[in-house]
């Protein structure tokens, strides 16, 4: 069975309560089962995480070689501040998909860099959970073609 990691950054514990004018309502519980419905209806497997600390998000993609066929990260505040991040995800090789629940890219001007975009495969950001779901989608899809 094909298996992908998704790892949620800092502060994504808190969704549902912080700030629901951008995050929305959606809990990271509620994220967490529809990616595995999602997951399951097209036979992948997911190790879920979520951590508030960049060395343990480092430590997973690092492990991740030979184990998984794609990531799919919400690397949230590290987004824009992480050079660990992108350097783990650049030198493991795999097929990495950025999301974000809001948009970046029209919130505060010190977000609209990504320090992840150029060595992920694609971003989804601002579509609430649809970002992980479309993510998701995403990630399969490349983990397939490269294994043909």
């Amino acid at each position: 069975m094909a298996k992908i990691l998704v790892i949620h950054g800092p502060n994504l514990n808190l969704l549902g309560t912080r700030e629901v004018d951008v995050y929305g309502k959606v809990t990271i519980d509620e994220i967490n089962s529809e990616l595995e419905k999602l997951a399951a209806s097209k036979n992948v497997s997911l190790t879920i995480v979520q951590s508030n600390h960049e060395g343990e998000i480092v430590e997973l993609i690092g492990k991740a070689k030979g184990v998984y066929g794609a990531i799919l990260i919400n690397p949230a505040a590290y987004t824009h501040t992480s050079v660990a991040i992108r350097d783990a995800i650049s030198a493991v090789g795999i097929p990495t998909v950025e999301v974000h629940l809001s948009n970046i890219y029209a919130r505060e001007e010190f977000r609209h860099e990504s320090l992840i975009a150029p060595v992920a495969r694609g971003q989804v950001s601002g579509f609430g959970i649809m970002s992980y779901l479309l993510g998701l989608e995403a990630a399969i899809s490349i983990m397939m073609m490269e294994k043909r």
